[in-house]
């Protein structure tokens, strides 16, 4: 059920173990909405969100009412600390939730540290734009390359041509 939940009406509230299943149906939505290539099942993203949370992750859920409205996955890291997953539920986008929970997390959960880095996916221009617009800028573009089953043979330029004699 959707509340009236605005950006003034969220509360934060550290996930634990005991949440790794509703943080795990928040991902599986993550993952439709940005279209990430992940196939993992319901039950592989509460397991492999149950590690997260075991070992160095933590995570943060945004909550209006009853409702939880999103949440926020993350780690430090030696250079940074690094936000692995963010997700505002569709139908609550729109209400500077997102805006919100990035000032209360960087003022609070996120405070000690001067660098957050995140991955945002290259097709995914509205998470583009909304990091723009909290502050983050782009800083690397990471590649790759898959095998389709041929082996690949690098695209090279034709020899050029020698002059007649």
């Amino acid at each position: 059920m959707m509340s009236d939940a605005t950006a003034d009406s969220i509360r934060f509230r550290p996930a634990s173990k005991a949440d790794a299943r509703l943080l795990a149906e928040l991902n599986q939505q993550l993952i439709r909405d940005e279209q990430h290539r992940s196939a993992m099942s319901l039950a592989e993203l509460e397991h492999r969100m149950t590690g997260f949370l075991s070992a160095d992750y933590e995570a943060t859920l945004l909550e209006s009412g009853s409702d939880v409205v999103g949440y926020a996955l993350y780690r430090t890291e030696p250079e940074c600390l690094y936000l692995r997953q963010f997700f505002i539920r569709p139908e609550y986008r729109r209400r500077g939730i997102g805006r919100a929970a990035v000032r209360w997390l960087t003022q609070h959960a996120w405070r000690d540290h001067a660098r957050i880095r995140l991955d945002v996916l290259t097709t995914n221009s509205a998470a583009q734009a909304f990091w723009r617009a909290v502050g983050f800028r782009d800083y690397c573009l990471t590649m790759e390359f898959e095998r389709d089953g041929e082996t690949p043979s690098p695209t090279t330029a034709p020899a050029p041509a020698r002059p007649q004699d």
